[in-house]
């Protein structure tokens, strides 16, 4: 096995670069032909979907392989190599494998568990099989591949969140409606025509919404998906195309708002959404304050107060003995010296806890000690004998407070209330990648924001660590099968030719035999030929199983030499039974490729 994988996806590249390394039907089919008539390659299939374009290959040199298939990919996206170069990731044999089954399975997505991905492999095998690009190694890989990937979804729970990256969003949108409930009959905008922008569409017009507008800079691209929207026999949704300077407009009266456009800078800055929700609503747009923030809830911290940040509470341990306090009941956080922890006490708790935090000596004795005369003290004693004076005792804590330095306390923060947060007007999914919508529309009453990070942290959340690493088990367990039954029958030419030469040693020996014997009869020749075949047989039997078992083995790729060579084979017998087996797959390629045709209808 020689399989090269070279790609790009969204976990190498900006979303803006894959948008412009993007290929259409056509581009796909002529870097398969160009690939399958490269001097490395022999088979070849594409597999481009809105978060990666990867070319696959059997080639005869590795390293040759590599430039010849980045050089291809550059060629045909029409992004420089030099600049696309530093994105590409390559996978050779067994890794190569492991890759092509964990994206069938999810592992490899935006939003892992998506099964759409699955369809895109078929329909990049029927597109490999239509041109001839695929041979006996690409088939099986591929074929392996949505076995594999139906085998996660039906043994595992990772598709609990296998939805497209758009499905998952337009949830996160819906706040756990039913999703078809909340569009049915809404106005969308799209801002681009793109792959995932042109996902984004379909799936809108599939979950109901009443009115699709594309936005797009290039006008052919946007009417191009607004024709492909409005053929759609599933669907009966209205689509229009409009300019890119008539998004503010198309904003106000649209419901819902999806933009991936792959630019280098913000499309929807938070003033533009807010002009929008403002001349939609007629009401002024206000910045929705919480005191908790995050993505997923629209919600983010604005903190203008230093009071609201927490402080570590001061330790007790050892400072609590006799003091007046009910400790159980005292809130974590507060001190038990300062203003906080004495408010709103009565007289004389205050007094006893003035003398508790003065070690022994009352607030009252070192208010007489810091100035208080004979006035004071007759004053004081009416105070100790009259608890309506409490208003005094509180003079003389602030006088001691003056005197003797303000205790520092550690106040707990305020609660701010945050007023309820009015129902969107304006539903907007961001999926690009750098983002096309200013974060700071996820603070803007009446908007509800979903971007990729957003979605990233409820995917995140989803309960599925089990389910991915059972999937991942399965992915190692068919890549090691799939290893071992393309290093086994990498050996098949090798035996069946050492079998041939076997049956014509036989033939031949039997040939001398009637010469030397000509009045042999029929039935002791039949009876001699047999015995020999069997002893032959049963000679090359047991090593002929050992080998093919070692040769499923990794690194069992030699033993098919060792074996050509023990046994003087013919290397042209061998490549022979190989083209026999390669017209055999052709064959059966074609009448595959024909019974698809005709299963998929008229184009």
């Amino acid at each position: 096995m020689s399989l090269l994988v070279v790609g790009l996806s969204h976990r190498s590249a900006p979303v803006s670069l894959l948008e412009r390394a993007s290929l259409s039907a056509d581009g796909q089919d002529k870097l398969l032909q160009d690939t399958v008539a490269a001097e490395p390659a022999t088979e070849a299939a594409v597999l481009a979907t809105c978060n990666r374009i990867e070319l696959y290959a059997d080639v005869d040199k590795f390293h040759a392989g590599v430039a010849e298939l980045s050089t291809l990919l550059a060629q045909h996206s029409g992004v420089g190599l030099e600049e696309l170069t530093p994105y590409l990731y390559v996978h050779y044999e067994d890794r190569a494998v492991h890759h092509l089954f964990s994206v069938a399975c999810g592992l490899d997505s935006m939003v892992v568990g998506e099964g759409q991905i699955l369809g895109q492999i078929k329909n990049s095998l029927a597109r490999a099989q239509d041109l001839h690009t695929a041979g006996r190694l690409l088939n099986d890989l591929f074929q392996q591949a949505l076995r594999v990937g139906k085998r996660a979804h039906s043994e595992t729970g990772i598709d609990r969140a296998g939805q497209s990256l758009v499905t998952f969003g337009l949830q996160q949108l819906s706040a756990g409606a039913d999703v078809q409930a909340w569009a049915r009959g809404k106005k969308a905008l799209v801002i681009g025509a793109g792959s995932m922008s042109s996902l984004a569409a379909a799936t809108l017009a599939r979950v109901g919404v009443g009115e699709i507008v594309i936005a797009n800079r290039t006008w052919d691209r946007a009417e191009r998906l607004v024709q492909i929207l409005t053929e759609d026999d599933d669907t009966d949704v209205l689509a229009r195309a409009v300019p890119m300077d008539a998004v503010p407009l198309e904003l106000t009266r649209a419901d819902v708002a999806v933009s991936c456009t792959g630019a280098t800078g913000l499309v929807l800055t938070a003033e533009t959404v807010t002009a929008a929700v403002e001349g939609r609503t007629g009401t002024p747009v206000t910045v929705a304050r919480a005191a908790e923030g995050g993505h997923g809830s629209g919600r983010t911290a604005v903190r203008t107060d230093v009071r609201e940040t927490p402080l570590p509470p001061v330790g007790t341990t050892g400072a609590d003995e006799n003091c007046p306090l009910d400790l159980a009941a005292a809130e974590p956080g507060f001190s038990l010296m300062g203003e906080s922890a004495v408010a709103g006490m009565d007289a004389a708790t205050l007094e006893q806890h003035g003398a508790w935090v003065g070690g022994g000596a009352s607030l009252l004795e070192r208010s007489r000690e810091l100035g208080g005369g004979a006035a004071d003290r007759r004053e004081s004693a009416r105070a100790e004998a009259d608890p309506e004076t409490d208003a005094e005792l509180i003079t003389a804590l602030a006088a001691t407070v003056a005197s003797a330095g303000r205790v520092p306390e550690h106040r707990r923060p305020e609660p701010v209330a945050a007023a309820p947060r009015p129902e969107p007007a304006l539903f907007v999914l961001d999926l690009a990648m750098p983002r096309d919508v200013d974060a700071a529309v996820h603070r803007l009453a009446g908007v509800r924001l979903v971007d990729i990070e957003s979605l990233a942290e409820a995917s995140a959340d989803a309960p599925m660590a089990a389910d991915v690493d059972q999937v991942r088990r399965i992915v190692s367990d068919e890549v090691a099968a799939f290893g071992a039954a393309l290093r086994a029958a990498h050996i098949t030419p090798t035996v069946v030719a050492l079998r041939t030469m076997a049956a014509d040693v036989v033939s031949s020996e039997i040939a001398r035999l009637e010469g030397r014997l000509p009045g042999l009869d029929d039935k002791h020749r039949a009876e001699i030929t047999q015995t020999v075949r069997r002893v032959v047989d049963k000679l090359l039997h047991a090593p002929t199983v050992r080998v093919k078992q070692l040769a499923a083995e990794p690194g069992g790729a030699g033993y098919a030499d060792a074996l050509r060579t023990l046994f003087d084979l013919d290397p042209e017998t061998v490549a022979s039974v190989s083209r026999a087996d390669r017209d055999s797959d052709d064959s059966e390629k074609h009448d595959d490729s024909e019974k698809h045709s005709k299963n998929r209808g008229p184009a």
